[in-house]
C-alpha cells in the first residue's frame, strides 16, 4: 500500500495481507500485475515469501528490503536473520536490509573490504552463527582471528578517517551493519 501510495507500482505482491483492509486488497489485486494472496496461518513470513520469488528470478542481482527493522523486535529479529532460512541462503551475497538509521549486507566463509559511506560512522559485526577465525582490520578497534560457538555482536565499531574495513571469517554467517546514530555521540573520542 506504501508503495502504492506513493505512486510505485510493484511488479509481484505476496503475502497473506492481514494488515489492510479489505478495500485495501482490492486496491492491491488491482494494481499489481503479479499477486499471490496466502492464509494468515502459514510456515513463512511474507517478508521470506517476497525474498523466494525475488531470488527464484534470475534477473534479479540485488534485493533491497525497505521497512524491515522497524516496530516489533521479533519481525526486526525475523528479517536480520533471513538468509539463514534454509530455502533463502542465496540471498547472503544478494540482500541488503536498509533503514534511516542502518545499511545491512551480508557475509559468509570469506573476506570482503567495506569502504565508508557518507553519513555512516559506525560499523559493527554481528555474528549470526557461530563463527570460526573472524578478523576486522583497518577498524578503530581491530580482531585478529576470534572464535565463539554462540552468535556474538561486536557493535560500536568505527571506521578511521576514510580507511576500507576488511573483514575475514573462517567459518559462520556475519551481518555487517553500517550505521548512524542521530541523537548519540556528535564528535569522535
Amino acid at each position: 500500500m506504501r508503495l502504492l501510495q506513493a505512486g510505485i507500482t510493484p511488479i509481484f505482491s505476496v503475502g497473506d495481507y492481514d494488515s489492510l483492509t479489505e478495500a485495501e486488497y482490492a486496491q492491491v489485486a488491482n494494481s499489481v500485475p503479479a499477486h499471490v494472496r496466502y492464509a494468515p496461518e502459514k510456515d513463512y513470513t511474507d517478508t521470506q515469501l517476497a525474498l523466494a520469488k525475488a531470488l527464484a528470478m534470475p534477473e534479479v542481482t540485488a534485493i533491497h528490503l525497505y521497512g524491515a527493522t522497524g516496530g516489533r523486535l521479533d519481525h526486526a529479529l525475523a528479517n536480520l536473520y533471513l538468509p539463514l532460512t534454509p530455502d533463502l541462503t542465496a540471498a547472503t551475497t544478494k540482500l541488503t536490509v536498509l533503514d534511516c538509521d542502518n545499511r545491512i549486507e551480508y557475509l559468509t566463509a570469506g573476506t570482503a573490504v567495506y569502504q565508508p559511506r557518507a553519513g555512516y560512522r559506525y560499523f559493527g559485526v554481528v555474528c549470526l552463527t557461530p563463527v570460526t577465525g573472524l578478523t576486522i582490520q583497518g577498524a578503530k578497534y581491530p580482531l585478529t582471528n576470534w572464535s565463539s560457538t554462540v552468535p556474538f555482536s561486536w557493535a560500536s565499531n568505527e571506521f578511521v578517517l576514510a580507511t576500507p574495513i576488511r573483514i575475514a571469517v573462517q567459518t559462520g554467517t556475519l551481518a555487517l551493519i553500517y550505521s548512524r546514530d542521530a541523537n548519540g555521540q556528535k564528535q569522535f573520542n
